[in-house]
């Protein structure tokens, strides 16, 4: 495995968009110097955000609780372009320096273009995006230029052909993911290889997916005593040979002491460990469960305001358990303001941004037969 970024001290970042928020929206700031510090005493230091997570209060946090309280050498920061943050290319610089701002840095180590798909792409061609992060390169203001990717090998060696200046590939890869049609983890890592392109893993743990398995499932691997269902997901990333960097998007002090725990001194997966996974494979594709990872990047644009990702989660729920649990949580997370499934307008915002290319119209219906009886 080899990589351009010497600063990296191990193959395990933080990911800052699933933390908790009160109700003001903020985070918990104090809890999250704690978890700052732990993670970097324990020997990580790469963190990666982008300001549209956690409604922009991702890089406040880290500004607050990593930026101003260690030297800018002693940690490595990922910040991305999204889509929704600019129309035209005399927006970037503009919202580029916002981010600086945010976070509180005179640059960014690794700075990503967001999400690239067949769905967004040419509103970064039209906007010269990738021209601009050169130019912010040879500035000094970005050390690297990536891109983060959810979309097929095909279109992403169209990508990679067409911008050569990229330097790292951020891609969803989890065992769950590998052979699938729709995410093609595998096919796209080949592509990354073609290339030469190290990869950063997203979504190892598939929004707590692979985390929180079907019994069967969750059974195969507490046989194998060797460690939390995490565990499995994540070393399965970090075990092959281009991947770099691995991110989990942790949100609590638990589930940060557990990664931590086993990738500190990091053993990729054995023969036994990756037949099993397989197994688990399996289980889960005899259960017709909805493969969301709970991003929420459906909701914001959303005209109900229903809270998609966790109708779904109250709907798998549902199928994986048959319990009432499933009930409670559909209706916390029903109101006035938020709507029920069965009030999608069928309006197609949500699938047009998702990433994991659900059919989220019809899926609501699934849910609303089951739920809004």
């Amino acid at each position: 495995m080899s990589h351009p970024f010497d600063n990296i001290k191990k193959n395990f970042g933080f990911g800052v968009m699933r933390l908790a928020l009160d109700e003001n929206n903020k985070v918990d700031l104090d809890s999250f110097k704690k978890w700052v510090d732990y993670f970097m005493a324990s020997g990580f230091n790469y963190f990666d955000t982008a300001h549209v997570y956690l409604n922009g209060e991702s890089e406040k946090a880290l500004k607050e609780c990593l930026t101003s309280r260690y030297k800018r050498e002693d940690f490595v920061l990922t910040n991305k372009l999204s889509s929704s943050c600019f129309e035209k290319e005399e927006d970037i610089i503009p919202f580029f320096n916002l981010q600086l701002e945010c976070t509180g840095v005179s640059y960014f180590d690794l700075y990503l273009m967001h999400a690239q798909s067949r769905n967004n792409y040419e509103k970064y061609q039209k906007a010269h995006a990738y021209e601009v992060a050169k130019k912010l390169k040879e500035e000094g203001k970005i050390k690297h230029i990536g891109i983060s990717f959810h979309d097929s090998a095909e279109y992403l060696d169209k990508i990679l052909n067409e911008h050569p200046e990229i330097e790292v590939v951020q891609l969803q890869f989890n065992y769950l993911d590998y052979e699938s049609e729709d995410v093609q983890s595998k096919l796209c890592y080949e592509v990354c290889l073609k290339h030469h392109k190290p990869v950063i893993v997203m979504e190892p743990v598939k929004g707590g997916r692979l985390v929180n398995l079907p019994p069967k499932a969750d059974k195969l691997l507490k046989d194998l005593n060797n460690g939390s269902n995490a565990s499995y997901a994540i070393r399965f990333a970090a075990s092959f040979d281009n991947v770099f960097m691995v991110l989990s998007g942790m949100n609590t002090f638990d589930q940060l002491k557990d990664n931590v725990s086993f990738m500190k001194d990091f053993v990729p997966l054995n023969d036994k460990e990756k037949d099993t996974l397989k197994e688990v494979v399996k289980v889960f594709n005899e259960i017709p469960t909805i493969a969301c990872t709970s991003c929420k990047y459906c909701v914001d644009g959303c005209p109900k305001h229903i809270k998609i990702p966790n109708l779904f989660y109250a709907y798998n729920n549902h199928l994986l358990f048959n319990d009432n649990d499933s009930f409670n949580t559909y209706k916390s997370s029903t109101s006035e303001e938020n709507g029920k499934a069965k009030d999608c307008i069928k309006c197609g915002k949500c699938e047009n941004i998702c990433p994991q290319h659900l059919h989220i119209r019809e899926l609501l219906v699934k849910v609303s037969e089951t739920f809004d009886k």
